[in-house]
């Protein structure tokens, strides 16, 4: 076979119709858009329009929004790291974290961060740095002998740190003196003490 006979299968591509090239074309004279009106015209694009009655897009109700400050994540499966092991792409002596896995091909864009799910089996010990890891992921890497370190704080741990009550607050701060006493104590015993030029005789 030589290049001048190669030829895709039949019916593997179909022409695109030529209008306006007169009528045994079946698509001649008003190209199949009828006579005169709106859609007739160029430049015309009725999306959503319903005749004029309410369109479905503003009958239904809204709903929920977007969130701008949303972080979005390379969802990864234990699974994954496991193929890429036993491909060579993969050290396990090392480190896996986001850097390792875009060089294995394992993501392709970072986003925000990395998140470990647990899908697959994982049986190479790992120890593996993401941003995000759910419990059956966790579980999967210790049961194989690695650990999965989480580099994101967690939403919860710093809520609670934002919302500690001053007491809280104020007992986990350091004393100011060692002996137990305050500025103004020691200021008011300096105040009770007598002058020497003072006393009566």
């Amino acid at each position: 076979m030589n290049l001048n006979e190669l030829s895709d299968r039949a019916n593997a591509s179909r022409a695109r119709t030529r209008v306006g090239r007169g009528i045994g074309s079946g698509k001649g004279k008003r190209s199949g858009r009828g006579d005169k009106g709106q859609r007739s015209r160029s430049g015309v694009a009725l999306k959503g329009f319903e005749g004029g009655q309410m369109p479905i897009h503003r009958r239904l109700p809204k709903r929920g929004f977007n969130n701008i400050f949303r972080k979005r994540f390379a969802a990864v499966n234990v699974g994954r790291l496991q193929a890429a092991v036993d491909a060579g792409k993969i050290d396990a002596s090392k480190p896996v974290d986001a850097a390792a896995m875009a060089a294995a091909g394992i993501v392709t864009r970072l986003r925000d961060g990395v998140r470990l799910l647990g899908k697959g089996k994982l049986t190479k010990m790992l120890s593996v740095e993401v941003d995000w890891a759910s419990a059956g992921a966790k579980t999967a890497v210790e049961k194989a002998g690695g650990r999965v370190t989480v580099l994101r704080q967690a939403k919860s741990e710093a809520v609670a740190k934002k919302d500690r009550k001053p007491e809280e607050a104020k007992a986990s701060a350091p004393e100011a003196q060692d002996d137990g006493t305050s500025a103004g104590e020691e200021a008011r015993t300096r105040d009770d003490k007598p002058e020497r030029g003072s006393e009566t005789e």
